[in-house]
């Protein structure tokens, strides 16, 4: 397991009771860095969307555990936020939750010379996923290829 690998594990099951207690969600947590900082970022949710007052809550709480147990070596900047209108679909409860949702799909790989996809999502399992992309019309990426599914935005 990577640095970073660790980093998270630790640091999600330091957030899980905290979200637990508030009935909230994790979305996606990730220890990255940008422009020279590193950022501990934790993507949080509830039925009916989270609030600014229920990012502060949890930063608030999360934030004094991360003093408390001292684990990450280097300086980095906490964050809690939403996932957003364009939620990523990450782990199998995304993708359940989401069967028959619009998704938007970005490839690492070209498949028939293009990298993004968007249709309906029909199915999923361990190594791949099923959208419809045309009426009557179902095509399947393996998930190893897949950058990103998030759902997609209809305005």
């Amino acid at each position: 397991m990577t640095k970073r690998e660790e980093i998270e594990k630790t640091a999600e099951e330091l957030l899980n009771p905290i979200l637990q207690d508030h009935d909230f969600e994790l979305v996606d947590l990730e220890y990255v860095k940008e422009a020279g900082t590193m950022y501990l970022r934790a993507y949080i949710d509830k039925r009916g969307g989270i609030t600014i007052d229920d990012c502060e809550v949890v930063s608030r709480a999360f934030s004094d555990l991360l003093d408390e147990k001292d684990f990450i070596p280097d300086s980095y900047i906490m964050e809690i936020s939403s996932p957003g209108l364009g939620r990523p679909l990450k782990k199998d409860k995304d993708f359940e939750r989401s069967i028959g949702e619009a998704v938007e799909i970005k490839l690492f790989r070209a498949e028939d010379h293009q990298k993004e996809f968007s249709g309906i999502l029909q199915s999923y399992d361990k190594t791949s996923i099923t959208v419809a992309v045309v009426e009557n019309i179902t095509r399947s990426f393996a998930r190893d290829n897949i950058a990103l599914v998030r759902l997609a935005l209809d305005f």
